[in-house]
């Protein structure tokens, strides 16, 4: 029996979600791609992403669109649907279009940030404190996601809430897995939430602006070892 990953809560970002059957396998997907048992490039055959969440093909190909929409999967005439994979130019583009949007989270949440925010927070900072050393990728990519979640309820703009999940960088991630791209990001995150928790917006923006670079800079190293 399959086990229905709709149970998660972590998963679940502000903005639209398939219902029913077509939400089992579209959380699914996720999981899979965040835990390394799927891949960017890896072809979706639907009958066995059917059969496999117990399913009809109607319920995958609405997951399909979903995901689609959400930039993980790239739907082509007349081929399989497959993981979404970046080339080099791409992944810049889309850290491009998550610095500017990471840009305006930060900055949103030091504006709106009160003594109210400070425990919900402190233990976004602690899962990420608690995943980032020698954990498993999957666990720090649930950290991670949390604790964009804190910063988006912190800054309240429900423009960014619903836009900001779309950006590619989950693709990044999975394509790009590197233990010290994890030790990097828990530094910058610590320094995005100092200047939030001291009402800093520009301080905020700057450290958002400073992480997307640590990213394109390992990102550079890794290429160039392994193009």
């Amino acid at each position: 029996m399959t086990t229905d990953p709709g149970s998660s809560p972590a998963l679940h970002w502000p903005g639209p979600e398939p219902a029913g059957a077509a939400r089992r396998v579209y959380l699914g997907i996720l999981q899979d791609l965040e835990g390394g048992r799927m891949v960017p490039g890896q072809r979706l055959i639907e009958t066995d992403l059917a059969a496999r969440f117990e399913v009809g093909r109607n319920a995958v190909r609405e997951a399909m669109q979903h995901l689609a929409v959400r930039g993980v999967v790239d739907l082509s005439p007349n081929r399989s649907p497959a993981i979404r994979r970046l080339d080099l130019a791409e992944t810049f583009e889309v850290l491009d279009v998550a610095e500017a949007m990471t840009r305006l989270v930060a900055r949103a949440a030091a504006k709106g940030f009160g003594d109210e925010h400070g425990a919900l927070l402190s233990a976004a900072l602690d899962e990420l404190g608690e995943a980032a050393p020698g954990g498993e990728a999957a666990a720090f990519s649930r950290a991670r996601r949390g604790f964009y979640r804190a910063l988006l309820l912190i800054g309240g703009n429900r423009e960014l809430q619903r836009l900001f999940p779309a950006i590619g960088i989950h693709i990044i991630h999975a394509q790009y897995p590197s233990p010290r791209l994890r030790g990097i990001r828990l530094a910058d995150y610590q320094a995005i939430a100092r200047a939030i928790v001291a009402r800093d917006a520009d301080a905020a923006e700057r450290a958002a602006t400073g992480h997307v670079d640590n990213v394109r800079a390992v990102i550079r190293e890794l290429t160039t070892v392994h193009p």
